[in-house]
């Protein structure tokens, strides 16, 4: 079968879903598809361009004209798969919905060609508040407005929840998937001063509520006569409102300096590979997400709780994720406004006993070799 994987934006060698589409490619691949993967990016000479494997299949130009022409005109994608005998279009939403795309699926859908849109978070909608109009919530009224319809020409939606109908269209239900060849194993030894380090990975968001973390550490420090001495390792993106307060959540600094906690929370920014890989290896225990429920989510797969078990580290969230709600390397915490028990936390790792590869194991079913074929499967 002949696959078109279709993405509305370009890649970044430091983003997650850059590499987790890269993933997700590769795991069709595994099941013995031809894929083709199809994007919208800049060229060396800065026009806006639509690629399929990095070759160019259509020059929209440069300029304000050039940006509106790429939303409009998919013509270049129907010819690509007319031309090239595509079977299957798997498209990734990026909330885009509107009448040109409509035509283009629908024009597909003659053609016989089967085609699903993967929704990677559902609802969304709550994601938008607070954003600026044009950039956020501007075109998320268009995306409203078209969505049904656009749906409709689909085969299925592809949810990473429990939503049985999205939109009017049917689901498919997977899970998000990892790739075992780029995890290694969690390789953690005991520092020497018996100090306990956590580690958080994301771009960091309001509904990863890593807020509820750092309150946890600050009432730890402020509640308990002879702490031990305990670090918070933030990794990733954190952006000034995240840092100073926004309409969702305090400020991670605010907090910080609330509780005067300023050598416990550790900020590294973005890392990779070996870099990474250290910082983990200091680290007993993973900070998952705190706090989907800011965005209205209650159940969700995340990504993040997949690469922590990959690795082989217990961890922490507060959504309802059936891979792992009854794992016993996982803690779970209540999905509201209060601060973290990092008593808790303590007291379970005191009485841990699992080996990272026992943890891998449990998650060998979620490979996107497997998760991509249920796709296929049930299209």
């Amino acid at each position: 079968m002949k696959i078109l994987f279709l993405v509305y934006h370009g890649f970044s060698e430091v983003s997650g879903i850059s590499k987790k589409i890269h993933y997700q490619v590769k795991g069709l691949r595994e099941n013995g598809y031809e894929v083709h993967l199809c994007y919208y990016d800049f060229d060396s000479r800065g026009h806006r361009c639509r690629f399929v494997d990095g070759e160019v299949i259509k020059d929209y130009g440069k300029g304000l004209m050039a940006g509106l022409y790429q939303r409009i005109d998919y013509a270049c994608i129907y010819d690509y798969c007319r031309l090239n005998g595509i079977q299957f279009v798997y498209a990734r939403c990026f909330q885009n919905a509107n009448p040109f795309l409509i035509r283009l699926f629908k024009r597909l859908k003659q053609l016989g060609i089967k085609s699903v849109t993967e929704i990677p978070t559902y609802p969304y909608d709550q994601e938008f508040v607070g954003f600026p109009y044009f950039s956020g919530r501007f075109w998320l009224k268009f995306d409203k407005k078209f969505r049904d319809a656009l749906y409709r020409q689909m085969d299925a939606i592809v949810t990473f929840s429990d939503a049985r109908i999205i939109f009017g269209q049917r689901t498919i239900q997977i899970s998000n998937g990892v790739d075992f060849d780029s995890i290694p194993l969690h390789d953690y030894h005991v520092p020497s001063d018996a100090s306990i380090h956590l580690i958080g990975v994301a771009e960091v968001h309001y509904w990863h509520g890593f807020d509820r973390m750092i309150a946890g550490i600050g009432e730890y420090y402020k509640n308990t006569k002879v702490p031990r001495k305990l670090f918070f390792h933030i990794v990733g993106g954190v952006a000034p409102n995240e840092m100073h307060g926004s309409m969702h959540a305090p400020g991670f600094a605010e907090l910080i300096e609330k509780y005067g906690i300023q050598d416990h929370v550790v900020f590294h920014g973005q890392l990779f590979g070996e870099e990474l890989d250290r910082i983990f290896n200091r680290s007993c225990f993973a900070i998952g997400s705190l706090a989907r429920h800011r965005s209205g989510i209650t159940v969700i797969k995340t990504l993040k709780n997949r690469e922590y078990a990959t690795r082989g580290i217990p961890f922490i969230y507060s959504e309802q994720d059936s891979d792992f709600d009854n794992q016993p390397y996982v803690l779970k915490v209540p999905a509201d406004e209060s601060p973290v028990d990092v008593q808790h936390i303590l007291d379970f790792m005191d009485g841990y006993h699992f080996h990272p590869k026992d943890i891998r194991k449990t998650v060998e079913n979620l490979s996107w070799k497997i998760q991509m074929q249920k796709v296929i499967e049930e299209t």
